[in-house]
């Protein structure tokens, strides 16, 4: 019987509960889940792409249906080469949707073998991302129902080396 795989981009800088929440719900559809942090040098991100790797495996240990990957290029390349037929796409306002509806319309076009599935954030994390987890950790401010305890900790000293003290 043939496996459901979804592919789950993003650029996960870092990992937050919203994003675990997303990962977790699609586990209910999908019989493996791969997490694809992209690599997208046009980005100024806080942690280097195998740091971000190394977070997100710590913070899924023991699910043995996810995979975490990296991938360059264009995303729907990748879906195909992982043998996944569909893309997850968190959402959390209306603001996302216009530019995520663009981009599943533009893989559609490419390839009609891959699909795009939008899930709604759940409501505790409707206002959360990675940019607002990196301002308040780097202004002192509390993370713990933001991030897993192994990203807190990872802010405390990327924000401590970098002259700030949270």
């Amino acid at each position: 019987m043939p496996r459901k795989i979804a592919v789950y981009p993003g650029s996960f800088d870092p990992i937050t509960y919203g994003h675990l929440d997303i990962i977790n719900r699609a586990l209910k559809i999908f019989d493996k889940v791969i997490v694809a942090v992209a690599c997208n040098s046009s980005k100024n991100s806080l942690f280097p792409i195998n740091e971000r790797i190394d977070l997100i495996r710590e913070a899924l240990t023991g699910n043995e249906r996810v995979k975490v990957d990296t991938f360059n290029g264009l995303l729907v390349d990748y879906v195909l080469s992982q043998h996944a037929t569909v893309i997850i796409r968190g959402l959390r306002a209306v603001s996302d949707f216009e530019y995520e509806f663009q981009l599943a319309q533009i893989n559609r076009g490419i390839t009609l073998e891959v699909e795009t599935l939008f899930m709604m954030t759940s409501v505790p994390y409707s206002y959360l991302s990675s940019s607002v987890v990196k301002e308040i950790s780097s202004l002192n401010g509390p993370v713990d129902t933001l991030v897993p305890p192994v990203v807190k900790k990872a802010l405390e000293e990327k924000f401590a080396r970098n002259g700030f003290k949270p």
